[in-house]
């Protein structure tokens, strides 16, 4: 490659990466504008919107709502997740490509037909839990087992399993303790990459949100549904602090992910 090349695709790649972040500079630079008229650059500069935003209870609480149904989902897939991949790659590492084909289901199904399907299911069970965060964390479940299941797949492809198993069994330990003191701490880095990665996916999450709880269970998505009349100040400093948010657990995420892989 000629350094004519090599300064072209730095320009295009620095173009492209320019372009992304100039809505994300606006967004930010409208957050906190005092007001933005007619003029290029805003009136004055303010961080109220923040304030505002920061210390408003219904705010907090449905931060704390997806806080609550996303680590609650993450919980319960890695809890369900991590020994039956331990299962099927020491036991039964054939059925892989099965379970390879099997777990892209949930992407089969767009968001809106599954989330009619579950209203239609629920809606006259004996079971009422449309409408609670139940319902959410059994949904996002599911939207969050591929991504545990690829990321701790390839931490597990790495791991020399039988190897690692058969010396445990020669230092007298049993194949639940060589899971749990050994496999487990090897698996640390690509699941808390696994878990970080769909946190930041499953806060984002709306569609389910929307349709099958809505303003009954409040979450940040549906709070920034509800707030979108409001000014848009502040419906910027509540995106630009979303944004925030997720960047930083898709940063510890890719950090984690080169750490694996190094």
């Amino acid at each position: 490659m000629t350094k004519t090349d090599h300064y072209y695709h730095q320009s295009v790649v620095y173009g492209v990466c320019t372009l992304l972040f100039l809505p994300i500079l606006a967004t930010f630079l409208y957050s906190i504008s005092s007001s933005w008229g007619a003029t290029i650059l805003p009136d004055g500069l303010s961080f109220k919107w923040y304030l505002q935003l920061w210390q408003d209870v219904r705010f907090i609480e449905a931060f704390g709502r997806s806080l609550l149904i996303s680590s609650s989902a993450l919980l319960l897939c890695a809890v369900l997740i991590l020994p039956v991949m331990f299962v099927l790659f020491y036991y039964f590492p054939k059925l892989q490509k099965v379970f390879n084909f099997l777990i892209l289901l949930p992407f089969a199904v767009p968001p809106v037909v599954s989330s009619v399907g579950l209203l239609q299911l629920y809606a006259d069970s004996s079971l009422p839990i449309v409408g609670t965060p139940w319902i959410l964390i059994g949904t996002y479940f599911t939207i969050a087992v591929p991504f545990m299941y690829r990321a701790i797949a390839n931490s597990f492809s790495a791991l020399n399993l039988h190897d690692l198993i058969d010396s445990a069994h020669l230092l007298g330990a049993t194949t639940t303790q060589a899971f749990f003191m050994i496999v487990l701490p090897n698996l640390k880095k690509g699941l808390l990459a696994a878990l970080f990665l769909s946190f930041s996916f499953l806060l984002g999450e709306f569609v389910f949100a929307n349709m099958l709880v809505g303003t009954r269970y409040e979450t940040l998505q549906i709070y920034l549904y509800n707030m979108r009349q409001t000014s848009g100040h502040f419906t910027s400093a509540l995106v630009i602090s979303y944004f925030a948010f997720i960047f930083l657990f898709t940063w510890l995420a890719s950090r984690l992910s080169r750490g694996i892989n190094s």
